[in-house]
């Protein structure tokens, strides 16, 4: 049953009802509704969605929630995706009520500017952190096209949130060896790859240290930067305190060489993690990971 309710919400009818909620609905009627459906959620302790994200949660704080801090972390993190799915279903179709509701840090301001003179490829990497899909819309309706790598053979629900992604101009591959070829010469041409790097993987090559843990996290970003000698800038979104939304980025981030093929990839990889790690932590509830980065953990907790 627990797998039931995740596939129900990555259904093609769970993402289509989302986004005519969130068309339709007032603000003030559709955050206490996103609210509402993810206090629903969130007291499914027995659900997988709901154990994963416990199991993260406990983790990242550093093993020292008690249960009854652990249930508030779980139902603020639904919370957050609620608000999140609504505010980027509802603002879709609306491009200036999108763009008032972003920022862009100074770095990523500086990473911009380079991008448009277009002297080098950019490859972005991105956490599951707040408003992903909200921040994605704003850059392509500030011009920057990119081919975003996204989880291979996606379900209905999937493939219909990347159509709905694709509305102002970003390209949408699920990773395949065609797909990395293309990402491979866009960054050879100057062109902008994003993936992302938090979702772990099923038959995992490599183990990398997460918040003091080894998770089974994806490492062909790491692969594709080492190949085209394409630095690494590591983006996320955060959601401010007056609702508002903030992108963060790094300077980029060289790869560096060692002997070893496997250190190599394993060291780079934990070096971004590292980054991302701090970002996690400054808002530990908008990290919206809804699968287990450490599978092992789902056990250890009650």
């Amino acid at each position: 049953m627990g797998m039931d309710l995740q596939n129900s919400m990555n259904s093609r009818f769970g993402v289509g009802l989302a986004l005519a909620l969130g068309r339709i609905t007032p603000e003030i009627i559709g955050y206490r509704l996103a609210a509402s459906v993810a206090d629903l959620i969130s007291a499914r302790r027995s659900s997988r969605i709901v154990r994963a994200v416990r199991a993260n949660q406990w983790v990242i704080a550093g093993g020292k929630l008690t249960p009854q801090q652990l249930d508030r972390a779980v139902r603020d993190t639904f919370r957050h995706a609620g608000r999140c799915i609504y505010d980027h279903y509802h603002h879709i179709y609306n491009p200036s009520a999108l763009l008032d509701m972003v920022a862009f840090s100074p770095e990523f301001e500086r990473r911009a500017q380079s991008i448009k003179e277009g002297k080098t490829g950019t490859l972005f990497v991105t956490p599951h952190l707040s408003n992903f899909d909200l921040m994605g819309r704003a850059l392509a309706l500030k011009g920057f096209n990119i081919q975003v790598l996204s989880y291979a053979d996606p379900r209905s629900g999937y493939k219909e949130q990347n159509r709905l992604r694709t509305v102002g101009g970003f390209e949408f591959t699920p990773i395949s060896l065609s797909a990395l070829r293309r990402a491979t010469d866009a960054l050879h041409q100057g062109g902008t790859i994003l993936t992302g790097l938090d979702r772990p993987e099923k038959d995992p090559k490599y183990r990398l240290e997460f918040f003091g843990r080894l998770a089974p996290l994806p490492v062909g970003h790491i692969r594709l930067a080492l190949k085209t000698k394409v630095p690494i800038t590591a983006v996320a979104a955060q959601m401010r305190p007056d609702g508002t939304y903030y992108l963060l980025a790094t300077d980029p981030i060289p790869m560096q060489p060692y002997p070893d093929p496997v250190e190599e990839i394993t060291r780079n990889a934990e070096v971004v993690l590292r980054v991302v790690e701090e970002w996690i932590r400054q808002a530990p509830h908008q990290w919206l990971m809804f699968y287990p980065v450490w599978p092992e953990v789902i056990n250890e907790i009650i």
